[in-house]
């Protein structure tokens, strides 16, 4: 059985033909290029759907449905109700994808939903039925898999966990609101917490790392921890306690079987993996219970969000 899996980003659209292995046979990629009409995208995420089939010497025929990750809110219906940064309002993407591609199944979801899928079923979940992937990037990202279903809430805007407030009246959230987990989790959130404690500590090794990158990164911080630097590993170790919170209250909540953590953050490795596990472990509520939620790197990368998006169609039967 072949699906195809569409992630619809804010830089590019990537759509893979994926087989029920989850094997990626064929891909097509192109630039969302926005601003733009919801039309125009539309007509490249079929243009890539295509250049996938011909990749893996398909046709629409031997697909049995296809699945579309995307950012925003999706309501039951297949439309995108809002995503900001493709400035969608109400954009029926069900209709859309269906009018470009034939008489197929099409199945829309938000992105972070279907990269849970996509790593609970795919990656490091193994099949885990109870599963919650966490993505450190630009923000916080979340989704939550219970009883192996997505759960979306009465308003389809469930599983936000990045938007739970860590700190009172804290940092301040592109969401509007002050402390969320995101505000200070985030790997836009390390940045700007490098960049202060580097205001602070005119010499610390961060600066020579910074002179020699070009740029502030989430590795300049763990780089100036490696070298000894006490600014830098003062950085380190207040951003894992701010992401092993959320990691917690997420515990305490759901007592999922795994929580797969994610992002370009996570190529620190057992660095950033490890204190989390002993935070969680040492700040869990469960703590005398026999099984415990597993906390897991991220195995798919960049392929979990197509892989979950092609899982759609036969999550939804």
């Amino acid at each position: 059985m072949l699906s195809i899996g569409i992630d619809l980003g804010g830089t590019n659209i990537v759509a893979s033909v994926v087989n029920d292995k989850y094997e990626i046979l064929g891909t097509g990629k192109l630039p969302t290029a926005v601003p733009r009409s919801a039309e125009e995208i539309f007509d490249d995420i079929a243009s890539a759907c295509k250049n996938a089939m011909n990749q893996a010497n398909v046709n629409i025929n031997d697909i049995s449905s296809v699945g579309q990750g995307t950012p925003g809110t999706v309501n039951g219906d297949g439309v995108i109700e809002f995503a900001n940064n493709l400035g969608f309002d109400n954009v029926p993407a069900k209709d859309m994808l269906k009018e470009r591609l034939g008489d197929v199944p099409v199945y829309i979801e938000n992105d972070a939903n279907c990269a849970a899928l996509g790593e609970a079923y795919a990656g490091c979940g193994n099949g885990a039925s109870n599963f919650v992937a966490v993505t450190l990037g630009t923000g916080v990202g979340s989704g939550i898999i219970v009883d192996g279903k997505i759960v979306s809430g009465v308003n389809f805007a469930g599983g936000e966990c990045g938007h739970m407030v860590i700190m009172v009246d804290g940092e301040p959230c592109t969401c509007g609101r002050k402390g969320c987990w995101e505000a200070y989790a985030s790997a836009s959130a390390l940045i700007r917490q490098t960049r202060a404690a580097m205001d602070l500590y005119p010499d610390s090794a961060m600066h020579d790392i910074v002179k020699e990158e070009g740029k502030v990164s989430g590795r300049t911080a763990f780089d100036a921890m490696r070298k000894g630097d006490i600014a830098g590993t003062n950085v380190v170790n207040n951003y894992i306690k701010y992401v092993a919170c959320g990691l917690i209250n997420i515990v305490n909540a759901l007592q999922p079987e795994i929580i797969c953590v994610g992002g370009g953050i996570c190529n620190e490795g057992d660095t950033l993996m490890d204190p989390l596990r002993r935070y969680v472990q040492a700040e869990r509520y469960s703590i005398h219970s026999k099984i415990q939620t597993k906390i897991m790197k991220a195995e798919l990368g960049n392929g979990a969000g197509v892989i979950g998006a092609a899982l759609l169609g036969s999550k939804n039967q």
